[in-house]
């Protein structure tokens, strides 16, 4: 069984900053990718940004500059550092990962439970 947990959302005024943490763990042989995804009301889940193994990571061009992902791979645990927060970044911030859970061919997807992240004044 593999759990992944979030943590650090909130309620942060424009321009704030917010940082994002998400823990794997469980039965984890190792981790291929881990991401941080977005559901704000009514809209479909998008991708915020990814980082793979080797240390790679994208980002959606609406948090270029402004977000930064980073992991621990000694913690199964992935980071969001969220700066110059806008009230469009509101929404409920998901975390996945591409993970092998035994040896074996097949990487699995697991989700989080998500975080709210509400940007207002």
């Amino acid at each position: 069984q593999v759990q992944l947990v979030e943590s650090g959302g909130g309620l942060v005024q424009p321009g704030g900053s917010l940082r994002l943490s998400c823990a794997a763990s469980g039965s984890i042989f190792s981790i291929n990718a881990m991401g941080w995804y977005r559901q704000a009301p009514g809209q479909q889940r998008d991708v915020v940004a990814r980082i793979i193994s080797g240390g790679s990571t994208t980002y959606a061009d609406s948090v270029k500059g402004r977000f930064t992902i980073s992991r621990d791979n000694a913690k199964n645990t992935v980071y969001l550092q969220m700066n110059s927060l806008k009230p469009e970044d509101t929404a409920v911030y998901y975390c996945n990962a591409d993970l092998k859970p035994t040896p074996g061919p097949y990487n699995y997807l697991y989700w989080g439970e998500g975080t709210q992240v509400t940007v207002s004044s």
